[in-house]
């Protein structure tokens, strides 16, 4: 085990790190990859949905005409059903990923969530009713839930504090791509006349699965979830790797004291049991505050509507008569996917509090303008340009803000000890949800039911308003800070004051676990990382 003289450097530790190499964008972003597994499976029930042989074969004639086979249609309780079902599964996955991520590792828990997709993958492309369509797409759900909640834990700890935000996202980006794909899937597959024209889209499911389950067998388990199990050598190994330094480097060195410092100064006052993520209320210290926060900043993602677009794109444009509505959808996937990488800079250049704010502002006046045009223009050509153009609009805001943002702070602003724990409560909360919204959006806009159409905009708008409130008063600026030091700046800032805190001491200095040593200039500091960086080349 390393000893505590090993863990020296500064107290300091905004001078003192490793660079950040190129082996940490790689690891981390094929770690997100697992975000197309959420965003694939997510869409392609829509467009499989509003196929013309699905309907006739999982839906019910439209009386009067039974035998006009183009006359077929699935029920809003039937629909509502098939779609929800899966987030049902996911939040149930996504607590078990977190209670078994703490005990098995963050590697091992995504790869077991991977073959738990898979096999609810195989009882879809088997399904020939509805009753064995839904049970698929339960236990594929758990294995989603799982894959969602530890692949953000695990990337929002390996990753180097300066570019954290940037690697989240790129989650959110892998979500949009799968998204992109399925739509793209179901595009082609719309007009085949059999079993294929929704085995072939569900099928694909187990080429993400093999991927991503194959791909962590080469990948270093998180140094933080070492430290936690008290396996500080491992612990020294796995940061050798992430950051592609050798042990004696003075960032690694710093970086595994802080984290180790900071475990130790959390289990003074909580365990790692699920209780402890409701200890010490809404004060500063308090574990349920963040919780709360998370599991609130969740639910409100969801509550922008964007899986309105994403779940029932293609039947709500079918239904509002709009002409070709699976390009429609195609055409909004795009948008997303080109949109989400401008969140890359954006992220760390203005901060997540930031984009959260502005971005719920831009979103609430595009839904309003959609409802407003849509109820006074309503069938008219202008209000069918409004939809489409509002609307990308709207789906360019929540790439570039919400989408990514949400993701990048439930990983960041939970102490070590509840870590897993915590981002599996605000990932379930994601996903139910995301369950409740799939469930009731059929009865708010099927004709034979609310009949609301695009006046749904106007919840959507409303619900954007309150995620406005929500960013600006409960939110902590997080940018440019390691895990360690947020949880400092958590004890001692407000929502709107977090913006200007700086780091003044670190957990190891205080914990007694690093020597106070005189901290360098800004500028030999850049000479030692690039020399190190050029060495390690």
């Amino acid at each position: 085990m390393a000893s505590d003289q090993q863990l020296v450097g500064t107290t300091d530790l905004n001078l003192i790190e490793a660079p950040v190499t190129w082996r940490a964008y790689l690891i981390c972003g094929f770690a997100s990859f697992g975000g197309i597994l959420y965003g694939y499976d997510s869409g392609y029930i829509g467009g499989v949905l509003g196929m013309e042989y699905v309907k006739e074969h999982f839906g019910v004639p439209h009386v009067p005409n039974k035998d006009d086979p183009s006359n077929w249609i699935i029920p809003s309780s039937r629909k509502s059903l098939i779609t929800s079902i899966l987030s049902a599964g996911t939040f149930f996955g996504a607590l078990l990923g977190g209670a078994v991520a703490e005990r098995i590792g963050r590697r091992l828990t995504i790869m077991i969530s991977c073959l738990l997709f898979a096999i609810g993958v195989a009882v879809q492309v088997a399904a020939t009713s509805v009753a064995s369509l839904v049970a698929g797409r339960v236990v594929a759900g758990l294995g989603v839930g799982g894959v969602s909640a530890t692949v953000i834990l695990y990337v929002s700890e390996i990753a180097p504090r300066r570019v954290r935000g940037l690697l989240v996202s790129v989650y959110q980006w892998a979500i949009t791509l799968g998204l992109l794909i399925s739509s793209g899937i179901d595009q082609g597959c719309k007009d085949i006349d059999g079993r294929s024209s929704y085995r072939i889209p569900i099928g694909i499911q187990f080429v993400w699965a093999a991927i991503l389950a194959g791909g962590l067998f080469l990948l270093p388990e998180s140094p933080r979830y070492y430290v936690r199990c008290g396996r500080m050598d491992d612990a020294l190994h796995s940061l050798e790797r992430i950051r592609g330094q050798s042990g004696s480097n003075v960032g690694v060195q710093a970086e595994l004291a802080e984290i180790k410092a900071n475990f130790e100064y959390e289990k003074q006052f909580a365990s790692t049991s699920w209780s402890d993520c409701l200890k010490g209320g809404l004060t500063p210290q308090g574990n349920l505050r963040r919780v709360l926060t998370g599991v609130a900043l969740q639910m409100f993602q969801q509550w922008t509507g964007i899986n309105f677009i994403f779940y029932y794109g293609t039947t709500f444009f079918q239904e509002v008569g709009m002409s070709n509505p699976f390009l429609m959808s195609t055409i909004m996937n795009i948008v997303n996917v080109v949109s989400t990488p401008a969140s890359f800079y954006m992220i760390e250049k203005f901060g997540r509090r930031s984009l959260l704010i502005y971005g719920a502002i831009v979103m609430t006046i595009c839904e309003f303008l959609v409802a407003i045009v849509g109820v006074t223009k309503e069938g008219t050509h202008a209000s069918s340009i409004c939809l489409i153009v509002f609307t990308c609009l709207y789906i360019a805001a929540f790439a570039t803000t919400w989408g990514p943002a949400a993701w990048v702070v439930i990983g960041e602003i939970y102490p070590l000890p509840i870590r897993a724990k915590g981002v599996a409560l605000a990932t379930a909360s994601n996903w139910f949800w995301n369950c409740i919204i799939a469930v009731i959006t059929p009865y708010m806009v099927d004709e034979k039911e609310a009949n609301l159409k695009v006046k749904v905009f106007f919840v959507w708008g409303s619900a954007l308003f309150l995620c406005i409130m929500f960013a600006f008063f409960c939110v902590h600026e997080t940018k440019g800070l390691s895990l360690e030091q947020v949880d400092k700046m958590l004890e001692e800032s407000t929502p709107m004051t977090s913006a200007k805190w700086k780091p003044h001491d670190t957990f190891a200095h205080e914990m007694g676990m690093t020597k106070a040593e005189p901290t360098i200039s800004h500028e030999e500091q850049k000479s030692v990382n690039v020399m190190e960086r050029d060495a390690a080349v």
